[in-house]
């Protein structure tokens, strides 16, 4: 039996993992991208909706991209880890003689909410960045919360941050909006550090894909290339990370993961700043705290190969 497409908005920092999340994405028939939101992050909001403009013109994408937020709820924005994603934030991939065109009028928070009451129930926001421009959305129109399909977000962690000791990056930019979006009412899927460091595509998976899966195959090659070296020098890795995949391939293939049911609170206090917390209580929350990293990776590779041929 064929099921209709899942509406996606994907509210995003690109970013290395974001562009392969999106590779992804315009692989999966099963997933229907309404919009492109960008939030600060992985670098300056300025250069993360460039690279989403980027993005949509190199995939042929069809989508508004909405500009969001530049800064936290609260204080500055925090540097942009150039180790990570690059000067670019596209891990320093050549982007040519691109010139971006101007991003599609109105706030991304603005154009969340039209999307999701112009579909409601239908609609799922798939976060990969700072949690923001959804706390936002909640700020605006707190119903909102209750006509949404789902809410997946990528970030998180419970045995170990990638920022501090507690904290993973995503939440540790904004941890007020995250707390924000924790405590709201809407079915949320999160999708944390446990699960997705798992999740590695190998330099020879990526090599493999800049032969035989078109420009996209070249695209995730070329553009993990530093994020790679990254992992090798500070995590001893052979490849690079797919934590932003992995919260796209939550909804297309949900039995590669571990989840649990319980509610997921933020610490705001100074040294354990950004911490994710749960327990076993009932909740709207669950929580993948594990993934078949090695079958994610095939699948994301196999997704690549097997959109040229569509």
């Amino acid at each position: 039996m064929s099921h209709a497409p899942r509406l996606v908005i994907l509210d995003t920092d690109p970013g290395v993992d974001d562009a392969l999340a999106l590779l992804y994405l315009r692989a999966r028939p099963e997933l229907t991208l309404l919009a492109i939101t960008t939030v600060f992050g992985n670098a300056d909001v300025e250069t993360t909706t460039r690279n989403a403009l980027y993005l949509r013109q190199r995939l042929g994408l069809d989508v508004p991209v909405y500009r969001g937020a530049a800064a936290p709820l609260q204080g500055p924005r925090g540097p942009s880890p150039l180790h990570v994603h690059g000067e670019n934030g596209l891990g320093d991939l050549d982007l040519g003689d691109f010139i971006a065109p101007p991003v599609d009028p109105g706030a991304a928070h603005e154009r969340i909410l039209e999307a999701v009451r112009a579909h409601p129930g239908a609609v799922t926001l798939v976060a990969i960045g700072p949690l923001t421009n959804l706390a936002l959305a909640l700020r605006a129109a707190p119903d909102i919360a209750r006509q949404v399909a789902e809410v997946v977000i990528m970030g998180g962690a419970f045995g170990g941050g990638n920022v501090t000791p507690y904290a993973e990056a995503n939440i540790h930019n904004d941890p007020d909006a995250a707390a924000a979006v924790f405590a709201a009412d809407w079915p949320i899927t999160l999708v944390p550090l446990d699960a997705t460091m798992s999740c590695v595509l190998s330099n020879a998976a990526a090599a493999s894909l800049a032969h035989t899966a078109g420009d996209g195959g070249r695209l995730a090659h070329d553009v993990s290339r530093g994020y790679a070296a990254a992992y090798a020098e500070h995590e001893g890795l052979d490849g690079c990370v797919l934590h932003d995949v992995a919260a796209l391939a939550w909804l297309v293939r949900p039995d590669l993961f571990e989840a649990h049911e319980g509610p997921v609170t933020i610490t705001l206090d100074k040294e354990r700043r950004g911490q994710s917390l749960r327990t076993n209580a009932p909740s709207n929350v669950q929580t993948c705290l594990a993934a078949c990293g090695q079958t994610l990776a095939a699948h994301f590779v196999e997704s690549l190969q097997g959109s040229t041929s569509r």
